[in-house]
């Protein structure tokens, strides 16, 4: 009997913890991506690459990115918010274990003899003043016996895994949009380059048209061709140089750098990186194991389904226990005699009656929580899934693209050679090749910008896999103590 006593006991103080236990989701995906045109950067179901960037083969990228997880500011502020989690679920969590606090006090007291003493003659020779010493040691403790506080730590738990989520979803973004525009800027230096080239050759046209006028055999008319089309070449290095000088800027800021930081070390022009011979996407299956806004979005539905449970435990007693432990006395000498001691100890009991619907009204509130993050989430996998079929579809596109402008520029340049020809021959104006010239600059620069829309795309496609936020994986130290 006194063993059944001592479990039912030992039961009651364990608890039980109402409301759902979370079941992480699960949406059934399909077994492969969908097939797409063969190019010559293909993709293929083979693992990840977490580390992406490095396909690309480029020093000064991997370089940009190496100091991004330490400079960064947007990471950083993710990590103060994991620290701010970690803090609200180490506050959650003290609400479930014993409290203990001491106090003293002195006093030195002085009693009004036109107050209560007024109505009573105090004895001959009472002393009105007297010191009172006081020494309490107080002690409570939550036996949380339906797991409201378990259920809130929980939720807290949950929000941690959030905000942890939430730091991978910005180190993704911020990578990709470090290597986005890194790619962005050595297109921009490509065209740079290309226009450039193109200026020494019309200038070149333009000193053979006014030798050709000296000798008769170029009109009025030709020179102003050639001068309006050496205007025109010219008038497109600004725009260029302009959007350089941005882009430096755009990747300085990612590195909480100011203006013009890295202009030195990115002004010099440097190649188009080139893209892998093939490309690893794994499996749709596998999205949810690495995509941060996935995993943020299941652990707000654990956190929702946890404060579910919260609020049905708010609906059963509460049980805390209290004691305290102290000593009062009139005389310092008295203080630590046996008959100068006190205690009290027992329990309090809460039971919710009435509350005007305040707790029905909460459980609704939170059960309806609940359901919007359960959508949420798998709206989240749904857009998953189509950011990478969408990118995939993109990627093997403009790899198509990118050949069939490879072939225009060829062709343009037999027909600048040609035009050239005749032209010398006397057989044409320089009109046609003012055309010829103009078409040769279009299609290369429109190469460059293909191969720059090759690259991003890959970084879009790669950003949409999910990895590639491990390369800021550091520690948030936990905050212990009272």
């Amino acid at each position: 009997m006194r063993r059944s006593s001592a479990l039912s006991l030992a039961l009651l103080l364990a608890g039980c913890t109402v409301g759902p236990n979370y079941t992480p989701p699960h949406m059934h995906a399909a077994g492969q991506w969908g097939e797409e045109p063969r190019a010559s950067s293909s993709t293929y179901s083979g693992a990840v690459d977490i580390s992406w960037w490095h396909s690309f083969k480029d020093a000064e990228l991997d370089t940009l990115v190496s100091r991004l997880g330490a400079q960064n500011l947007e990471i950083q502020a993710a990590m103060a918010r994991i620290g701010q989690a970690r803090a609200q679920t180490q506050v959650a969590a003290a609400q479930g274990l014993p409290s203990a606090n001491w106090a003293g006090s002195y006093g030195w007291t002085q009693q009004s003899k036109r107050g209560f003493l007024s109505l009573a003659e105090p004895a001959p020779g009472a002393n009105l003043q007297y010191n009172y010493y006081t020494n309490i040691a107080a002690s409570s403790w939550d036996l949380d016996l339906f797991g409201m506080v378990r259920r809130s730590v929980e939720a807290q738990r949950a929000g941690t895994a959030s905000a942890e989520a939430a730091r991978r979803g910005v180190a993704l973004a911020t990578l990709a949009d470090l290597v986005a525009d890194y790619m962005r800027l050595r297109g921009t230096q490509a065209q740079i380059v290309l226009t450039e080239r193109d200026l020494k050759l019309v200038l070149h046209d333009l000193a053979l048209v006014q030798d050709r006028k000296r000798e008769g055999a170029a009109t009025t008319l030709d020179i102003a061709q050639a001068r309006a089309r050496v205007a025109t070449t010219e008038g497109a290095l600004p725009p260029l140089r302009d959007a350089q000088a941005a882009l430096i800027n755009a990747i300085g800021l990612l590195l909480a750098l100011p203006p013009r930081a890295l202009e030195r070390e990115l002004a010099k022009v440097a190649p188009q990186p080139g893209v892998p011979e093939g490309v690893p996407v794994g499996f749709p299956s596998q999205l949810a194991q690495r995509r941060p806004d996935i995993l943020e979005a299941d652990a707000r539905l654990h956190a929702a389904t946890a404060r579910v449970g919260a609020a049905k435990a708010s609906f059963y007693p509460d049980i805390t226990l209290t004691g305290s432990i102290g000593t009062q006395s009139l005389s310092a000498s008295d203080f630590f005699m046996p008959a100068a001691k006190y205690f009290q100890l027992g329990p309090t009991l809460n039971v919710p009656l009435f509350e005007g619907g305040r707790l029905r009204g909460m459980l609704h509130l939170r059960q309806n929580q609940q359901k919007e993050a359960a959508l949420a989430y798998r709206q989240s996998v749904l857009n998953a899934w189509r950011e990478v079929d969408d990118a995939m579809t993109a990627y093997a596109q403009a790899q198509d693209r990118f050949q069939r402008v490879s072939e225009a520029v060829e062709q343009n340049h037999q027909v600048l050679t040609a035009a050239r020809q005749r032209y010398v021959a006397g057989a044409t104006t320089f009109l046609e090749v003012d055309q010829a010239e103009a078409a040769v600059l279009s299609s290369e620069t429109a190469k460059a910008a293909s191969q720059t829309q090759i690259e991003t795309i890959l970084v879009s496609l790669y950003r949409a896999l999910g990895g590639g936020w491990q390369f800021a994986e550091t520690s948030v130290p936990d905050h212990k103590g009272a």
